[in-house]
């Protein structure tokens, strides 16, 4: 499954929220996910795998797939800006009410380069961190949508 359970087909991203791009094949990521999507209480995110080509906006710089497998994405509303891993985190926090306390936090000098070695160890090992579900624990190759 590449989309949140409780979703149908997306819609065009409109812009108006920011866009959390997330490997949707990852049950790790797909349980993240969740848990945000449960603290989005003012419907300031959006979320979407990135495992359907047309969930991918176009941006200036152009999103690279293999940075988009590596790490979470959130792209600002109307495109502006693009963050990623530990940064994408800390945008994140900013919009939803429970983080909204703990997100000053994350700008303590020293914290931004910890947070992202300790959220790239979890990206490399997501698909470890959680049991696998019919085969659904291993990147597919490329250019195929089912798993290796």
């Amino acid at each position: 499954m590449n989309t949140l359970p409780d979703t149908k087909p997306p819609a065009a991203w409109n812009g108006r929220r920011s866009l959390v791009l997330f490997d949707g094949f990852c049950p790790f990521c797909q349980a993240s996910m969740r848990l945000l999507k449960a603290f989005d209480w003012l419907g300031n995110l959006e979320f979407r795998s990135l495992r359907d080509p047309g969930n991918i906006p176009a941006t200036q710089p152009p999103l690279e797939l293999s940075r988009l497998i590596e790490e979470m994405h959130v792209v600002t509303p109307h495109a502006g800006r693009t963050y990623h891993g530990f940064w994408a985190f800390r945008h994140i926090a900013w919009r939803l009410p429970a983080l909204v306390l703990v997100a000053p936090i994350l700008y303590i000098p020293g914290v931004g380069w910890l947070g992202q070695k300790a959220y790239m160890w979890i990206a490399r090992n997501r698909f470890g961190l959680v049991p696998c579900k019919d085969g659904v624990c291993t990147i597919p190759s490329a250019g195929s949508n089912t798993p290796r």
